[in-house]
This record gives structure tokens, C-alpha cells and sequence, in this order.
């Protein structure tokens, strides 16, 4: 899973909360992209973060819950296992 986001973003600390408690209940590897470091990020995700992509496909973007998070999670897994 990645996160886009940036620091001093309400939203992405949120998100990064909903992350941490998804991770409670299902395991996955997280990367966080700081969209602030490279303009063409910033273009690209800066008034629609934080952005979730689940195995490189968007799925959440400005928030989620983490319940929201951990189905999306484990329909990714079962796509994976088919």
C-alpha cells in the first residue's frame, strides 16, 4: 500500500491514523510518498491528498476510515490468491 501525502496535511495525519489502526487487524507493507519533494507529485496528487493506492491502483483519496481500508485490503489479497 502507499500513501501520498505531505507534512502539515490534517487529512494525510488522518489518514496515517487509519493506516496504523488497519494494521492492527490486517498486515501489509506500507511505503509513504511525501508529494511535496517532487513537483511533478505535487501536480499530480497535491489538493486530492492524502491518496491510498492499494497494489499501484488509487483507491482512496482526502480520506478513509480504517474499516473502509482493511476490506480493500483483504479484496486486494483475494484477487491476489485467484
Amino acid at each position: 500500500m502507499t500513501l501520498y501525502g505531505k507534512p502539515g496535511c490534517h487529512l494525510c495525519d488522518d489518514a496515517r491514523a487509519a493506516v496504523a489502526q488497519a494494521r492492527e487487524l490486517v498486515s501489509f507493507e506500507l511505503e509513504e510518498i511525501d508529494v511535496s519533494l517532487e513537483p511533478g507529485l505535487q501536480r499530480q496528487y497535491g489538493e486530492r491528498i492524502p491518496v491510498v493506492a492499494i497494489d499501484g491502483v488509487e483507491a482512496f483519496e482526502l480520506g478513509l476510515d480504517a474499516s473502509r481500508l482493511v476490506s480493500a485490503l483483504e479484496a486486494a489479497l483475494d484477487r491476489s490468491l485467484e
